[in-house]
């Protein structure tokens, strides 16, 4: 879904002035389980494991002007910020995993993980 706002706020952010708005950003979200896989040699085969616990990796890109880049590369360099997930309709803590930005045309992308227990 191209266009979407896109919104990120420090860890140490309480008020709704603290909140970033990245607008026309394109958003996805990839959600994984976590499983064990045990082999059984000389039985019937493997058996499967589902851990009960899953990840949502989100990745964010688009265009962003230098200064805003600027605020979130300190939310990227002090702790776990929080987005919104315009899917879910909630708020998130996460982490950055990567994040890239090109200044000769100010686009960017980020990959933020959310670990969900």
């Amino acid at each position: 879904m191209a266009g979407m706002d896109f919104f990120i706020r420090p860890a140490t952010g309480t008020t709704s002035a603290d909140w970033v708005r990245i607008p026309d950003a394109d958003i996805k979200v990839r959600l994984t389980r976590r499983l064990t896989r045990t082999i059984v040699r000389g039985e019937e085969g493997d058996n499967l494991h589902d851990e009960g616990s899953e990840s949502a990796i989100y990745t964010i890109s688009g265009e962003m002007q230098l200064d805003e880049y600027k605020r979130i590369l300190a939310m990227f360099r002090s702790g776990q910020p929080c987005i919104h997930d315009p899917f879910e309709e909630r708020d998130v803590k996460v982490v950055f995993a990567s994040m890239e930005y090109d200044g000769s045309n100010e686009s960017f992308k980020f990959e933020l993980i959310e670990d969900i227990v």
